[in-house]
């Protein structure tokens, strides 16, 4: 499956470009890096970004301040580009989408193997849609800013090459970002590895509460309104907590669960193996994602929810 984006763009005069709810690291970075390389590739088009407001660890990477979080109405654009996610999940972005001329979609959500667009570039190996986006960007028009924002977007969506995803190809693809200078160790800093005190006492929380299933190969913490409130924290809170949960000795699979308002929760899924494809168990709930990490939501009590989504985990686990 390939793309010529410029071929696709050259003529639009207008290009919208957008990310999914709730955006990380590899959405923030990826779009952002798209914009400013159209931007520099097409000078006599408006290219702009829209997403929701992003974490405040975000605020200081670089162009933070050209995403525009209102999505305001405006003229249909000429082109649209949805990146890492499918049409389902761009929120508000859905308005420009259904009425632009021409739609993208880039990503590599093996959910979405087949594109939620007009155009489609979905590459489910590739461990993060940044990794796509580098290569779609010709040498010339690469600079410093560029490569860290697509550096940034692929060492969130690798666990800063932790993850298995992590191939050969991607460390290459790094090494030559690098090559531009930038300081990458105070982005991830920024980015990736700090946590708020709120983060820290939902942690603590989950794993006082967590609950341990098939011989110990699975865990699942969860945070309900009121320890969030007891806490502090809101949904910006909760990151990382699952990755937490499933460096745990033995666990082969781990579910982080936190309540979103009243009887709705969201479920965070890793693994550590192949033993359970995270992916096809969010799939049940109408969610999704990667093989190894996924998520997946629920309307209703808290215990059957737990019940419902230990019980599609067990298909997987002899």
């Amino acid at each position: 499956m390939t793309l010529d984006l410029y071929g696709e763009l050259k003529e639009a005069k207008s290009i919208g470009i957008t990310g999914h709810i709730k955006p990380d690291g590899d959405c923030i970075g990826s779009t952002l890096a798209l914009m400013a390389y159209l931007r520099k590739r097409l000078p006599e088009a408006t290219v702009e970004l829209f997403l929701e407001e992003p974490e405040p660890s975000f605020d200081h990477i670089p162009l933070r301040d050209q995403i525009i979080t209102d999505y305001p109405e405006r003229e249909p654009f000429d082109a649209f580009i949805v990146c890492d996610t499918n049409y389902e999940r761009i929120g508000d972005g859905k308005r420009y989408f259904d009425k632009a001329k021409k739609t993208i979609n880039i990503d590599h959500h093996v959910s979405n193997a087949k594109g939620s667009a007009q155009l489609n570039l979905v590459v489910p190996e590739a461990p993060a849609v940044a990794e796509v986006i580098c290569g779609l960007i010709e040498g010339e028009y690469m600079d410093a800013t560029i490569a860290q924002l697509l550096y940034m977007g692929i060492a969130h969506d690798t666990g800063v090459f932790h993850f298995s995803n992590t191939k050969p190809h991607t460390l290459r693809v790094c090494a030559e970002l690098l090559e531009y200078g930038f300081d990458f160790s105070t982005m991830l800093d920024e980015t990736f590895f700090a946590r708020s005190v709120m983060t820290n006492r939902l942690l603590a929380a989950a794993i006082q509460e967590s609950r341990f299933f098939y011989d110990g190969r699975v865990i699942l913490g969860y945070s309900s309104r009121k320890m969030m409130n007891e806490a502090g924290a809101t949904r910006d809170d909760t990151g990382g907590i699952v990755e937490r949960l499933r460096i745990t000795r033995g666990v082969e699979c781990a579910v982080y669960i936190y309540e979103k308002k009243p009887g709705q929760w969201k479920a965070s899924l890793r693994s550590s193996s192949d033993l359970v494809n995270v992916a096809k168990v969010c799939e049940v709930f109408g969610g999704g994602g990667h093989d190894r990490a996924a998520g997946c939501e629920y309307t209703g009590p808290l215990e059957d929810y737990i019940e419902k989504l230990v019980t599609e985990i067990g298909r997987q686990i002899p």
